[in-house]
């Protein structure tokens, strides 16, 4: 009798174990840092396009050297973060990232505004090629933090749902960071169209 209850406790084991959600946390953290790879990896192709959009650019626009500073100090801030899988576990670092990618981005988009004021600029081949590629990376950039963002959403949600928020405690699988948007409260105000002039 001893014998069958140990087997029954034993299958009831294996049972609550299959249940527990640790190998669904396994699966998604996984998936979390592949896709987060694939952020970093758009994030550094469109670093190593800077230096050569800038060179291009400084040889049209020499006297707007106020911009290309601001784009080469917002490639270094970029560079300067250590972009870590631990990253992903700390909210304050995640958001350094976060600004220092953004600051990247307004930089950037600086620098094509001030194209826009130099015809012989925007018919050079080499600068129209280097923004072609700018404009695919951003792209990339943006379909890799949407895959990044859905990773995460599923993580999360089997971090806090009810079998596995217990699993998740034990073995200390937290929510992980995602991307916000800066300035919510902006974004979120009626834009003010006008026609007149």
């Amino acid at each position: 009798m001893q014998k069958i209850w140990l087997k029954l406790i034993a299958v009831l084991m294996v049972l609550s174990l299959s249940g527990c959600g640790y190998n669904t946390f396994q699966t998604l953290d996984e998936q979390v840092k592949a896709d987060w790879s694939e952020v970093l990896n758009q994030y550094q192709r469109r670093a190593d396009l800077v230096p050569n959009l800038v060179n291009t650019v400084k040889g049209y626009a020499a006297h707007e050297q106020e911009v290309l500073t601001q784009v080469a100090d917002a490639r270094s801030r970029v560079g300067s973060i250590q972009a870590t899988p631990e990253l992903l576990n700390d909210e304050q670092a995640f958001a350094r990232f976060q600004a220092a990618q953004g600051q990247m981005t307004s930089a950037l988009s600086r620098l094509m505004a001030i194209a826009e004021n130099y015809p012989q600029l925007k018919a050079d081949a080499n600068f129209r090629d280097l923004q072609a590629q700018l404009e695919g990376t951003e792209n990339r950039v943006t379909v890799a933090r949407n895959r990044y963002i859905k990773s995460v959403q599923a993580y999360n949600t089997a971090v806090r749902q009810f079998p596995n928020n217990l699993t998740a405690k034990m073995f200390d699988y937290n929510t992980k960071p995602n991307f916000s948007v800066e300035n919510e409260s902006e974004i979120s105000k009626t834009p003010t169209v006008s026609f007149d002039k």
